[in-house]
């Protein structure tokens, strides 16, 4: 994730302990701050059920209603919470599918929150009336991620089911009104950009400060949407406007958690904003994002997934490559397998990508960015990843070279030491 409104607008957000090693910044008593990225343990994407109530055009994992699937039972998730805990993970996030229309979804919250773990719900909201929002206030839920790609008719098109945007509309309220945090997550495509304003007035109207803006992956349904997806000039115009608008309410004294995901390049793209706008944040932004390392420490290192069926795969979208089956090995034995070589490449990225990822200046920053869009359209998870949307001459390949971050801040680390 590349939080704009901590990089470009310098805001204090919850996750900056786990993102950038930033003490007093949400941590919890006995959460450690991690001294660096690559130690950190996996925030556990887990598709507790293919079930789901709607039918979303580019869902990365092909559910919906009466799909089958083997999921967990109660008792072997409840082990593997257990193991997750022991193994000392920040985070498990059920996704689905739609997760609450698993029964035992609230059991499986409360055994999650008893160990000790934070909680967090990824949903579209459709299912969250008053009395389901205030039970996940009193499971101590630590966050509720709602999915919404548009306006009105434009998120019911990509939910393809009718009324799905005021439903979600009011799960949010629900959610509000219970007091559970609460945000939204989107995914860019050339059916949605065009509401980046509309989506931005949105939070505004409805006092939503968080809000994490997905680039698209080919994966599952998404397979299907390669036309949909944002050109390189596009994906710069949307980040361009995403960040005048978090400065614009940062400006309006309003306090904002605004982050970009699945292209690390982002984090890159905002330093060179702040090198043409001779901002004096430029240095500390390096510092930063080469801590964090962008996908180096991402998939298969910060991030894990369980899905339906048991197995583990190194994020979410890599759903082509197993790891390993939790019915067979703990997740904490399958995530510490030192001879799995999809993860022994991950965890050394560097000896690995090609082209000109590898020869990019602001590797330390990016790391190579989504190796499984890479693998989805090329096949090779080691090629560039297809979305960087750098020019050459800006990540120093070109004629004219653009500044090195050491040249912004004396000792600050250069890109390829």
């Amino acid at each position: 994730m590349i939080n704009i409104s901590k990089l470009y607008c310098d805001q204090i957000t919850p996750g900056d302990w786990l993102r950038y090693g930033r003490k007093g910044s949400g941590e919890r008593q006995g959460e450690v701050v991690p001294a660096q990225a690559s130690e950190r343990r996996p925030i556990v994407v887990w598709n507790i059920t293919r079930n789901c109530n709607l039918r979303c055009v580019h869902c990365y994992n092909d559910s919906g209603a009466n799909k089958s699937c083997n999921e967990v039972s109660t008792t072997e998730a409840k082990t593997v919470i257990d193991d997750l805990a022991d193994f000392g993970v920040p985070s498990v996030l059920y996704s689905g599918g739609e997760p609450l229309m698993r029964p035992d979804l609230f059991d499986l919250i409360e055994h999650t929150v008893g160990r000790g773990l934070r909680a967090v719900i990824s949903t579209n909201g459709t299912l969250i009336e008053p009395d389901t929002a205030r039970r996940i206030k009193q499971l101590g839920v630590s966050y509720v991620g709602i999915s919404l790609d548009g306006i009105g008719p434009i998120n019911d098109t990509f939910r393809g089911v009718a009324g799905a945007f005021e439903r979600a509309v009011r799960g949010i309220r629900n959610c509000q009104d219970a007091g559970v945090r609460v945000g939204l997550r989107l995914t860019l495509t050339r059916r949605n950009v065009q509401d980046l304003e509309q989506l931005f007035d949105f939070f505004e109207i409805e006092g939503i400060e968080r809000a994490c803006f997905y680039h698209f992956v080919p994966s599952g349904r998404g397979g299907a949407m390669a036309d949909d997806d944002l050109t390189h000039a596009e994906s710069r115009d949307a980040l361009d406007r995403i960040m005048a608008k978090v400065k614009y309410l940062k400006e309006a004294g309003r306090n904002t958690d605004i982050l970009t995901v699945d292209n690390h390049v982002d984090g890159v793209y905002l330093y060179l904003r702040l090198l043409a706008e001779n901002s004096p944040r430029a240095a500390e932004v390096w510092k930063l994002l080469t801590w964090n390392g962008g996908g180096m420490y991402s998939s298969g290192v910060g991030i894990g997934c369980i899905d339906y069926n048991g197995k583990v795969h190194p994020d979410q979208f890599w759903w082509h490559h197993d790891l390993g089956d939790i019915r067979e090995r703990p997740f904490s034995e399958i995530w510490s397998d030192p001879d799995e070589p999809l993860l022994k490449g991950l965890r050394d990225r560097r000896s690995h990508v090609k082209g000109r990822c590898r020869l990019c200046k602001f590797f330390n920053g990016c790391g190579g960015s989504l190796r499984v869009r890479a693998d989805l359209a090329l096949n090779d998870c080691w090629a560039p990843d297809p979305a960087c949307y750098l020019t050459d001459q800006e990540i120093g390949l070109g004629d004219l070279d653009t500044p090195e971050p050491a040249a912004v801040e004396k000792g600050s680390p250069s890109p390829g030491q």
